[in-house]
């Protein structure tokens, strides 16, 4: 039996079911793999990728998937968007890139495809993200189209977490029942703001003289969260015992992994009663927000400390800061302002 080697074809499963395409983005495969029928379409996509069609959706999924913008992703976020992008060139693959320049036509079509996914309120939004993207790219630098028919569809999804921070409260709660490897963790979280994957891959190497300097992961590395080193984080540092490159270890002395760190975080969260109140280890991020707040600390200086883009930093803070830590800080400026006239 001869065997054929098939190159670059793209496995999705959704719903139980898989499917396969002649590469990511590309066309569905028909039949089941190994029969002719099967090679026969995986043959017939790539010749019509030889003489690609510029224009039908398809080429746009084509662009992104082999443009720098796509391959600057983090790895998780290609990940992610790797089976979404398949999704949405078998579905709209077919249409003609012209019809994305007509937004009122297209913003229907958009939302009927969107609502596939409406059960599932954040998974819609995933495949609204992804798709917005690509039909960015078309926009600019492609030019292919004048505008993204995706503006003005609002997401499914919204949550305000700007209040679910971590109190002092709640870090001595878990705390008294998890491990001294999870107490680290949490501890250099609500110090660093740091974001789970970059203070699980946090070495000591990147602890300066004055301040943790580390390339974020959801930046890929263009961006730097800037923690200076004050007197709290130092004597959280100082507890933290040296048995690693990187600065958090597990209970053998070895780098978490982010599948291992997340199970071993939710059961610590479970053995000290907190399974049902609504705190991520994420929210760390907000506690740490809003002592840099509260402590005074220019929006520059907040953004360059949690690794943000300083033109968003004045959203973000809204979503991060709790508002009645944001109040009690106004109130003690004012006070403040008032005891020195």
């Amino acid at each position: 039996m001869v065997k054929i080697d098939l190159r670059g074809i793209a496995k999705v499963r959704a719903s139980g079911n898989t499917y396969y395409y002649a590469w990511r983005g590309g066309p569905r495969l028909h039949g089941a793999p190994g029969t002719p029928e099967f090679i026969a379409s995986y043959n017939e996509a790539h010749e019509g990728r030889r003489q690609p069609d510029h224009n039908r959706f398809r080429s746009l999924v084509t662009a992104y998937c082999a443009s720098t913008d796509y391959m600057r992703l983090a790895a998780s976020t290609k990940a992610t968007w790797a089976p979404w992008l398949d999704r949405i060139g078998e579905h709209f693959g077919e249409l003609r890139i012209a019809q994305f320049d007509r937004p009122e036509k297209m913003r229907p079509i958009i939302r009927q495809w969107r609502n596939r996914y409406a059960d599932k309120p954040r998974t819609a939004d995933m495949g609204m993200q992804v798709l917005s993207r690509v039909l960015s790219y078309a926009v600019d630098p492609l030019g292919k189209i004048a505008a993204n028919p995706c503006e003005g569809i609002k997401q499914l999804y919204t949550v305000d977490r700007s209040e679910i921070i971590w109190t002092d409260a709640d870090v001595a709660q878990i705390k008294a029942t998890c491990s001294a490897e999870i107490a680290h963790a949490v501890d250099l979280a609500a110090h660093t703001g740091l974001r789970q994957g970059d203070l699980l891959r946090l070495s000591w190497s990147h602890i300066g003289d004055d301040a943790i300097v580390i390339p974020t992961g959801k930046s890929s590395g263009r961006r730097e969260a800037w923690v200076p080193l004050y007197d709290g984080l130092l004597e959280v540092l100082a507890l933290i015992p040296r048995r690693s490159t990187t600065v958090l270890t597990n209970s053998y002395g070895s780098p978490w992994t982010r599948d291992g760190f997340g199970s071993s975080f939710n059961k610590a969260k479970v053995a000290a009663g907190m399974q049902d109140k609504n705190l991520h280890f994420h929210d760390l991020r907000g506690t740490a927000a809003t002592r840099f707040y509260t402590a005074h600390i220019p929006q520059r200086a907040i953004a360059e400390i949690m690794g943000w883009e300083e033109d968003h930093v004045e959203r973000i803070m809204r979503r991060y800061v709790g508002r009645s830590a944001a109040t009690q800080a106004i109130i003690r400026q004012i006070n403040e302002a008032r005891g020195r006239t």
